[in-house]
């Protein structure tokens, strides 16, 4: 009875046997707070990093088109379907842990001349149960958990990446358009500029000089007016194909301006701790662990196997006897095997050692790649006011220059090679006015996803 006991104290211990190696994240390669300088703009010390998306759209028509893309768009299908499969893949191997128990039933009849032989048997039972004494699977079925959680942070990754490509592309396409009214508006005030000139060459009081200098500037407005025509259809097919259905017109984007008003700004807050709660750092973490779960099943792999095959049941050569206590019987068939030379136990081992160090490399990067995307993002967030407050103010200076060359040509106080430097550069500053309004919303929805904060 005592050595019974014993042995059972034994199998209990060696049940509790886990050849994983204790998993310690790595130390983030990171500094501990974020980027600070001339770039950037202050930060507040116990600022909550991150907006949920319904924070940070308050536009009514880009929340209607987000909420489209989120249930139509076929990458985001693609990923849930992937979490479907990884969990399945965990039941799977996480029913491994339990016996299968089965039932049979069965009947033989036998006629020899004449006589007659009859057998009915019923048995209960499991069989090929392994016993995991080393833990070989259970750190499978961890791992298959890992995965499933990594499999989990890949789709909401796919979720802020796609709600943050959808904003954008929203903004671009509003500025597009904004690009092809500015050289609609240049190539008719252009062309009324033209019409005048060739009026005054004609009664010989300009050369023909203005007048093809004129015709540039009519000429490069109109090759701009069908570039950006073509941009605004390619903007278009481009949020259709995110939103995974046509958007329709009453959905699409007005001014950038109500856009500006229409995006919050995304607080990073201070620490680079935030980076470790971004989903694809969770996922390459995800991925560590189920890389160190899976050296702990190859070293299982080394130590003896048990399995354990057994049934209880009855059998008779009458069927009203079957279940009769004279028809009982039971079988057991335990087994148990050892590798006796490393062979591919040893090189599955050596792999996923290997394994393992490819992921803890791989997380390093995840965690370096989302600090310099934050700091880029900070960085740009700290001077875009400065630089879209001047940039305005250069629009009204070059729109009050060209106003007054334009009267002084008119007036023939002043050439017309003033008058047209003038009007191109207020062309090219409403150009980069729109670029630089398109680059605030643009960074705005950028710290949105490489803070990744949760939807």
């Amino acid at each position: 009875m005592i050595r019974l006991r014993l042995s059972a104290v034994s199998l209990l211990a060696l049940a509790g046997c886990n050849m994983a190696p204790t998993y310690v994240r790595p130390a983030a390669p990171v500094p501990p707070t974020l980027p600070s300088g001339e770039a950037y703009a202050p930060g507040q010390a116990g600022q909550q990093a991150g907006l949920a998306w319904t924070e940070l759209i308050g536009d009514a028509k880009l929340r209607t088109v987000i909420d489209r893309a989120l249930a139509n768009n076929r990458d985001l299908r693609v990923a849930l379907a992937n979490i479907q499969s990884a969990r399945a893949q965990y039941g799977v191997q996480r029913a491994a842990q339990l016996p299968t128990i089965t039932a049979d039933a069965g009947a033989s009849f036998t006629r020899q001349n004449d006589s007659r032989q009859n057998n009915y048997s019923a048995d209960v039972g499991f069989s090929a149960f392994e016993i995991d004494l080393f833990g070989r699977v259970r750190n499978m079925a961890q791992s298959a958990l890992e995965t499933y959680l990594a499999t989990e942070e890949g789709a909401r990754s796919t979720r802020i990446t796609l709600i943050a490509e959808t904003a954008t592309a929203y903004a671009t396409l509003a500025a597009d358009r904004e690009l092809l009214a500015v050289s609609r508006q240049t190539q008719a005030s252009a062309q009324r500029t033209l019409d005048i000139t060739r009026k005054l060459n004609g009664a010989g009081l300009t050369g023909k000089l203005d007048v093809h200098q004129a015709e540039t500037t009519v000429e490069q407005a109109a090759s701009d007016v069908a570039a950006n025509i073509t941009q605004v259809a390619q903007d278009r097919n481009a949020l259709d194909l995110l939103v995974g259905a046509p958007v329709e017109e009453a959905l699409l984007p007005g001014s950038l301006d109500s856009l500006i008003a229409g995006i919050a700004k995304v607080p990073a807050g201070l620490s680079s701790d935030v980076l470790l709660r971004r989903p694809d750092v969770l996922q390459a973490e995800h991925q560590l662990k189920a890389a160190n779960a899976d050296i702990g099943a190859a070293r299982a792999a080394m130590f003896p196997t048990i399995s354990l095959t057994s049934a209880i049941g009855v059998a008779s050569s009458a069927l009203s006897s079957l279940f009769t206590g004279s028809g009982f019987a039971w079988s057991a068939s335990p087994s148990a095997s050892l590798p006796i030379f490393g062979g591919a136990n040893r090189g599955n081992l050596d792999y996923s050692k290997a394994q393992r160090d490819l992921y803890v490399a791989q997380y390093e990067k995840a965690v370096q790649a989302a600090f310099r995307e934050v700091a880029d993002g900070l960085a740009r967030e700290g001077t875009i006011d400065a630089q879209q407050a001047a940039q305005r103010r250069l629009v009204t200076a070059s729109q009050r220059a060209y106003d007054l060359a334009d009267q002084r040509y008119r007036s023939g106080i002043d050439t017309f090679l003033t008058a047209l430097t003038s009007q191109r550069a207020l062309y090219s500053a409403r150009q980069s006015s729109i670029s630089t309004d398109l680059a605030l919303v643009s960074n705005r929805v950028l710290l949105y996803r490489v803070v990744g904060a949760d939807q």
